[in-house]
């Protein structure tokens, strides 16, 4: 597998993005992956024609790069509490430290450095990166856990007065469903009371907080440093651009889309889309953007 610009004969690469149709013409593969209705730039180049390029790609990718399984074994070094239950071919890293009562399922690996806390249970063929940590918490099968994680640490609650701010005891837990995949230095809090939810096949990029209490449907996509503040309920099939800002205590409803950059203050209904700060209908963001160039472009005729 190659990009455009740098593929050779031996090499398959992919296009589906007419930003890119340059590098499609004046690349050398040897096959593409492409739409069904894209023509060869040359008699060189072999098409594979697919109605998703993007996930063929991935398809084909898997098969030349296969993940590396490491062979199920526990480091010498790892410090794993006596009442730990740990399913079959399990791989446990240097460093790793288990409190008591955790479940881990079968084939799960834990990477180096990592510490999962007192009763939490893992499914199977989980993939826990390098320093991660994990407490109160429940995790489904076949989640990725990058590096740095940090799941199931204290929420941000506070009883304000003017003497001083008393700390609100959090009681909850974070449930993570299967096929979840959370990106590095991604941190995840614990609810106050009601656990936080995490819906199944949903994806978090990384840098991403989610505070106490947020429920967040199924097969979302959360791009990198996006803020979803506490008690937040999200629907399934929700996307959000990278920096996207949400206040506590919303409802989004199913396959709404959150450009970057916005800052939600409202409830966002099933199906819409917006954008800007605060969020409104994109359309409306859009005008207002056109609307301010404009204004900007006379006033600079003016002077």
């Amino acid at each position: 597998m190659a990009p455009l610009s740098t593929a050779q004969a031996e090499h398959i690469s992919f296009w589906d993005n007419k930003l890119y149709s340059d590098e499609f013409k004046n690349s050398q593969a040897g096959a593409c992956i492409v739409r069904p209705d894209v023509v060869a730039p040359s008699d060189k180049m072999a098409l594979l024609r697919m109605a998703d390029p993007y996930a063929g790609y991935a398809k084909i990718a898997y098969a030349f790069y296969p993940t590396i399984t490491p062979v199920g074994a526990v480091s010498d070094s790892a410090l794993i509490d006596g009442t730990v239950k740990m399913g079959l071919a399990c791989h446990v890293a240097a460093g790793v430290v288990i409190g008591a009562n955790v479940i881990i399922g079968d084939r799960t690996k834990i990477g180096a450095n990592s510490v999962v806390g007192d009763g939490v249970e893992l499914g199977e063929d989980c993939l826990v990166g390098p320093n991660v940590t994990l407490q109160t918490c429940l995790i489904g099968s076949r989640t990725v856990i990058h590096a740095g994680v940090r799941i199931g640490e204290d929420g941000f609650g506070f009883s304000l007065g003017k003497n001083g701010h008393l700390k609100i005891p959090q009681l909850g837990r974070v449930i993570i469903e299967d096929d979840v995949e959370i990106g590095a230095n991604t941190t995840i809090d614990r609810g106050a009371g009601p656990d936080t939810v995490i819906g199944s096949g949903t994806k978090i990029d990384n840098l991403v907080q989610i505070a106490h209490n947020v429920k967040i449907g199924r097969n979302c996509i959360i791009a990198s440093q996006v803020g979803i503040s506490g008690s937040t309920e999200i629907g399934d099939f929700v996307m959000f651009g990278g920096q996207a800002g949400l206040i506590g205590h919303l409802k989004i409803g199913d396959g709404a889309q959150i450009a970057a950059q916005s800052g939600v203050l409202r409830n966002i209904k099933s199906g819409e889309k917006v954008g800007g700060t605060p969020a409104v209908p994109m359309r409306h963001w859009l005008k207002g953007a056109v609307l301010m160039e404009k204004i900007i472009k006379k006033n600079n005729e003016r002077s």
